[in-house]
């Protein structure tokens, strides 16, 4: 395997030659977004959010950094979606606001859920709708749209076809043989396309560590179905707001059971609306109940269907656990957390499920029981795609750097040569030519942190000290010094916050404090506010180092008479 070229200057693009930049989704869960530019002109692949880690206080979301594409926005030819989750089409609002005509090309399903996002930024969005076995030519790409399966329906991959060379970006795919909707990623259309050639193949890696094959969405109805006959009193299943399959088991499971069902959170009401009107989603006559309605309900006859299996702090399931939303879990009610755990979200899954635990209820997980499968191929299924495709070159995407290195070794296993399976980061730069994809270089691709309503105004620096401010706590120190005669005419005064009870504990220090101002002040002259301000940092900071181990932040204000 070829490692992963250094940042280095990247050269000018040759005309006929096909260009690869990933922008996301590389060494992570989300933010996918890959860019193909040829002769001029750019085709994306995706664009999508990443959901903040603890390490990373008050952001909302993460998105890719559009900085490579500045200037370029009228040289966009369209933006393909392969399918409705948010790690692929939730930065697409950010893009747009940029330049709000790009084309959206996508499935029935994914563009609806994509529309009703774009409403509510007030984007009214070009859109074109395609489906399997559908070729569509945008400037010098030629796209043929295959079926694939997922965790949610009408998911696609894209095959693109240039005067450079052929790609085959699968999204994100399973190989589910008995999927609930009939439709499965469709094996005879990747062996034509093997046939015609795949000179690069940039290919799921999620599961690529997972030896095996993923099980099938239908081992999950029979779970359900025990969990529903044993429950005696209220049950909330908690999933994706997207995950179609996942809700149709539960409302077939409520309808077996003579119970009610309860859409809890904004987007799951929203989502589901959507897949329901647009025939996605069957739902039994009568069925469906509003909030407010519950409680008028017995709680042997009620099922709420919720978001926040993520641990999300703003979710319906969080705000249950935490007793501020307006159902009140208690004893005897199980909750059913029916979704994987996204890497880096443990701790807040687990905080949840400790909290619903206190409260009295029952947690069924994937760890306790089969509620759950994933959406993503297992090495198997990826070794069957290898070998019916046969790919000259293999890009691993979507996965942590482990994913994608398991992916790769998988790639060689089945005969590519590990000098043509490319290991990329975010930001590398990979040019197709004559069969042969080399990375290039790499461009710069930060984070870009969503925090409220502004977007890209938070910078690490900024998180750095909202973790400060979080574990080490603050210190401000204000004192006035005369600059004639060098004394201290007022304080200094200290106050803390998170660090101490009480600001007595500062009187140890105080003496010190002022003799090294007042020595500042008369050995040097010509001293700025700005220097005697350092002196009380490094006088603070270091005793309050030795003496309690700690680093907080430390404001000083040094005002002079």
């Amino acid at each position: 395997m070829s490692p992963t070229a250094p940042l280095v200057p990247v050269p000018a693009l040759a005309e006929g030659t096909l260009r690869i930049v990933a922008l996301g989704g590389l060494g992570e869960i989300g933010r996918n977004m890959t860019v193909f530019e040829l002769n001029g002109k750019l085709l994306i692949v995706d664009c999508g959010v990443l959901f903040p880690e603890e390490h990373q206080p008050g952001v909302d979301l993460i998105l890719p950094d559009f900085s490579y594409l500045e200037g370029r926005l009228d040289d966009v030819v369209g933006l393909v979606l392969t399918h409705g989750h948010e790690d692929h089409i939730g930065a697409v609002p950010y893009l747009l606001r940029l330049k709000e005509d790009i084309p959206l090309i996508g499935s029935q399903l994914t563009l609806a859920l994509i529309e009703a996002k774009l409403q509510e930024h007030r984007i009214r969005p070009y859109t074109l709708t395609v489906s399997e076995g559908q070729i569509e030519q945008f400037g010098p790409f030629e796209c043929e749209f295959v079926a694939v399966n997922h965790s949610i329906p009408d998911a696609l991959a894209v095959f693109i076809r240039t005067g450079a060379g052929n790609v085959l970006h699968t999204g994100d795919f399973k190989m589910d043989q008995l999927p609930l909707d009939g439709r499965i990623t469709d094996l005879r259309a990747f062996s034509r396309l093997g046939e015609e050639g795949v000179d690069l193949f940039l290919v799921d890696s999620t599961n690529a560590d997972v030896p095996g094959f993923t099980a099938a969405e239908r081992e999950i109805g029979p779970v359900l179905e025990r969990l529903f006959a044993d429950v005696r009193k209220r049950i909330i299943v908690a999933s994706f707001s997207s995950h179609v399959h996942r809700v149709q088991q539960v409302l077939d499971a409520a309808q077996a059971h003579g119970r009610f069902v309860c859409f809890a959170g904004r987007s799951m009401v929203r989502n589901m609306g959507i897949a329901a009107r647009l025939g996605y989603l069957r739902v039994p006559e009568g069925i469906l109940v509003d909030l407010k309605d519950v409680d008028n309900l017995p709680d042997d006859k009620v099922v709420l269907m919720s978001t926040g299996s993520q641990g999300e702090p703003m979710a319906a399931l969080s705000r249950m656990a935490n007793g501020d939303h307006r159902i009140t879990v208690g004893p005897g009610d199980t909750v059913i957390l029916a979704s994987s755990l996204i890497p880096g979200n443990e701790n807040a899954v687990f905080r949840v499920i400790n909290g619903l635990l206190k409260l009295g209820a029952d947690v069924v997980h994937k760890g306790n029981a089969r509620v759950h499968v994933s959406g993503h191929a297992a090495a198997g299924e990826l070794l069957y795609c290898y070998n019916i495709l046969k790919p000259r070159n293999v890009m691993p995407v979507h996965g942590e750097t482990r994913h994608l290195i398991a992916n790769g070794r998988l790639a060689e296993l089945t005969g590519v040569p590990a000098e043509n399976v490319l290991l990329a980061d975010n930001g590398s730069v990979i040019d197709l030519v004559d069969g042969k994809a080399l990375t290039v270089g790499a461009v710069e691709c930060g984070f870009v942190y969503v925090d409220g309503s502004s977007v890209g105004e938070i910078t690490d620096a900024d998180l750095k000290d909202r973790r400060i401010l979080g574990e080490e706590g603050f210190i401000s120190i204000v004192a006035v010094v005369n600059r004639t005669t060098g004394k201290i005419v007022s304080g200094p005064d200290i106050h803390a916050r998170g660090f101490a009870e009480d600001d007595s504990v500062f009187d140890e220090i105080t003496g010190k404090l002022n003799a090294a101002l007042e020595e500042a002040v008369r050995s040097n002259i010509d001293h700025t506010t700005y220097q005697l301000q350092q002196v009380v940092r490094r006088v603070i900071g270091t005793w309050v180092n030795r003496r309690y181990r700690r680093r907080p932040m430390i404001i000083p204000v040094v005002l002079e008479a």
